[in-house]
């Protein structure tokens, strides 16, 4: 299914500095970008960059003067996710998963799993199938957790959620994310555009692995799974921030959209 993608993003700068922005969609096995285009305004040099960790295309903008900056990003997006029955699927042990999945193991800066560990093995330790503790763990978040719009800010960690059970869609992936990790399932952080969202903004979720697969979750429940155009994944919010800014530029304005470009769309939920 295509989808047409868009972020305008604004800033003032009010000296020189640099720009290192996380708004393209990622080139992957399940997805393809198609007609894209990045355009400054005024023209300022860019240089794309990949990230060592995770998945991220980056884009670094040497800003040479002070001025406003405008910033259209564009493109049509074929996404072939997959709707599985992960149900009886044998969970790879901790001694045969690949090296680059171990990172997704680990407590992070937002997911402390290390202090979730007993919350997450009382409430869900008892289910036998991996992926169905997944689903258990996004209906829990769901059922437990208000979404509130600006309830949290960006130092709100995953232990933080359970304590305010208030939280964003950032809140619900983190806290996601420490959970399945307490289980012993790696998960990672997603951000990317969606479908019908509202307000029309970036998205947070996650992923866990199940079955040598990486599997996506929305704990929100906001945006049908099938309508998520990938940007980045990483251990937390921290490794997939929308834009890292050196230099004494503002952030001003931003708008999101993501389109359907097809017409046969029939969107999928958990």
């Amino acid at each position: 299914m295509k989808f047409h993608v868009s972020a305008q993003l604004e800033y003032e700068a009010k000296t020189d500095g640099v720009l290192i922005l996380n708004v393209h969609a990622l080139r992957a096995p399940q997805q393809a970008v198609f007609d894209e285009q990045f355009v400054t305004e005024p023209y300022i040099r860019s240089e794309e960059l990949f990230a060592v960790n995770g998945e991220n295309r980056l884009i670094r903008l040497e800003v040479m003067q002070p001025g406003p900056i405008k910033i259209s990003y564009n493109a049509i997006v074929d996404n072939n996710y997959a709707q599985k029955d992960y149900k009886d699927i044998n969970q790879p042990s901790i001694a045969h998963i690949d090296a680059q999945v171990l990172p997704y193991l680990y407590p992070s800066r937002y997911c402390q799993s290390d202090k979730l560990f007993r919350l997450a093995n009382h409430l869900f330790g008892e289910i036998d199938s991996a992926y169905e503790q997944v689903v258990a763990v996004t209906n829990w978040i769901h059922d437990n957790v208000e979404y509130q719009s600006g309830s949290t800010d960006t130092h709100t960690s995953a232990f933080d959620t359970v304590t305010e059970q208030t939280g964003v869609c950032r809140d619900f992936a983190h806290l996601g994310i420490a959970l399945c990790r307490a289980l012993t399932i790696p998960a990672r952080y997603f951000t990317g555009y969606a479908y019908q969202l509202k307000p029309a903004d970036f998205h947070a979720c996650f992923e866990a692995y199940i079955g040598n697969e990486w599997v996506l979750f929305d704990a929100t429940k906001l945006a049908p799974l099938n309508g998520m155009i990938k940007i980045a994944t990483g251990r937390d919010a921290a490794d997939t921030s929308t834009a890292n800014i050196f230099g004494e530029i503002n952030f001003t304005s931003m708008q999101v959209s993501c389109m359907a470009a097809e017409q046969n769309f029939i969107p999928v939920y958990l």
